[in-house]
């Protein structure tokens, strides 16, 4: 293989891994129906103005601090925006996922006046009324590590005075700069805690102290005994981890250095092309296969890694290791699905048919309701329900729920609408074949 042919292949593939990371990680979102426009109105058409300069402008600049706030329109059609972009991030990433916010929030939120989307890259929030330089608490949501942490007690002393301390750092930063930091905190000889607090920069120091406080204060409601949790909200958010989640080399940006100039090539050796093709590509290639080889291993190590979370609205409070937490009301169900309408149906298997439906809150799901021909007792369903919610994996569709109600038994999954990887990998039976042994008819 010639050296330019070795170069261009090696350019490509540094490509593919740096595109792995190009789309973000959604969170959560909220964009409540209470207050509306129609289509092709001029709110609608303010949205769009408004949603095309966040996208402009979050374009990197040597100023960059990963935030933006803009208005536009008049009463009563005016409608106020931002982004914070999370401030470990690159100003490339930020861009990344504040342009894929801007087109993913209208496909969430079509027709709502009011919307806020989260990602583990930033966050993007509009309304129609005006709400910067002031703190905004709601909407707010959870997301809990469900793995238990060892010595409570000390953990969460230990956590607590690292989040006092982060939220300090962040709350006194100057004027303009980021209102974010981080703390590594060892917590026993081989495991550490993690933690980060950020504001959004218009708030003031005292705004943006008080405004973690309450997240901090938040924590024990929502993640006691847990190896990690974020709190988030309009204004701040907080998250704490045993593993490293950040780039702890980027929350500090360093001075800016003058540019350097490259010194003239000389022709000594090299003839008339000054460095030869062979010499190029002796130095590029060992560069390219290393930056290939990190940006693979670190997204097959963070995949591995991320545990699993569950959203948690603020008025929620249970956890997945109660079983109670993962039931929903047959009301709930048939309402989502249009009491199982055929119009609904996706399929039908060996143990009952398959639904789609949506949840209240807009979520998606899939709903298997089982035969009633099933003999299985209720506890033992609701034992085993809650042992599949706890086999998380990032090939399987999530459980996330079930009913037992009479004669139903159904269960509620996350809706994958490609369908999920075991479907393409081993087909349709792996799916009848795992029920069949997990609930036994």
């Amino acid at each position: 293989m010639s050296p330019l042919k070795l170069f261009i292949i090696l350019s490509f593939l540094l490509g593919v891994a740096v595109t792995i990371r190009a789309r973000p990680t959604y969170l959560y979102h909220v964009c409540p129906n209470t207050t509306t426009f129609t289509a092709n109105s001029t709110y609608q058409a303010n949205r769009n103005i408004l949603l095309s300069s966040l996208s402009s402008n979050a374009t990197a600049n040597k100023y960059n601090i990963g935030f933006y706030n803009t208005s536009t329109g008049r009463d009563p059609d005016d409608i106020y925006g931002l982004f914070l972009c999370r401030g470990d991030f690159s100003s490339d990433v930020c861009q990344t996922c504040v342009t894929f916010a801007t087109q993913d929030i209208v496909e969430r939120c079509p027709v709502e006046k009011v919307a806020i989307i989260w990602y583990d890259e930033c966050l993007l929030r509009y309304s129609n009324q005006f709400f910067f330089s002031s703190i905004s608490q709601d909407p707010s949501a959870y997301l809990v590590n469900t793995q238990n942490i060892s010595d409570q007690n000390r953990f969460n002393e230990l956590l607590s005075n690292a989040m006092e301390d982060a939220a300090t750092e962040a709350a006194n930063a100057a004027s303009g700069a980021k209102k974010f930091a981080v703390k590594e905190t060892k917590f026993t000889g081989f495991q550490n805690l993690y933690n980060l607090v950020q504001c959004t920069p218009d708030l003031s120091s005292s705004d943006c102290n008080r405004c973690l406080e309450i997240a901090i204060a938040k924590l024990p409601s929502c993640c006691d005994g847990k190896q990690g949790g974020r709190v988030l909200s309009p204004s701040c958010n907080i998250r704490y981890e045993v593993y490293p989640f950040y780039n702890a080399t980027s929350t500090r940006a360093p001075p800016p250095s003058p540019p350097v100039v490259p010194p003239p090539l000389t022709g000594s050796g090299q003839g008339k092309s000054g460095i030869s093709v062979v010499t190029i590509v002796a130095i590029v290639a060992p560069i390219s296969i290393s930056i290939v080889l990190f940006c693979m291993g670190y997204c097959f190590l963070r995949r591995r890694a991320r545990k699993k979370y569950d959203a948690i609205e603020e008025d929620g409070g249970n956890e997945i290791s109660t079983v109670e937490s993962l039931q929903f009301d047959l009301s709930m169900i048939e309402a989502a699905t249009n009491n199982f309408s055929d119009d609904n149906k996706l399929g039908e298997g060996g143990f009952g048919g398959v639904y789609t439906g949506t949840l209240p809150n807009g979520r998606e799901i899939a709903v298997k309701r089982l035969s009633r021909s099933s003999e299985q007792e209720a506890e033992e369903f609701k034992n085993e329900v809650l042992l599949l919610a706890k086999l998380q994996h990032r090939n399987l569709v999530r459980l996330i729920g079930f009913c037992l109600e009479g004669e139903e038994k159904i269960l509620v999954y996350e809706f994958v609408p490609n369908k999920s990887l075991d479907y393409f990998l081993f087909g349709q039976d792996l799916l009848n074949i795992y029920l069949t042994t997990v609930f036994r008819s």
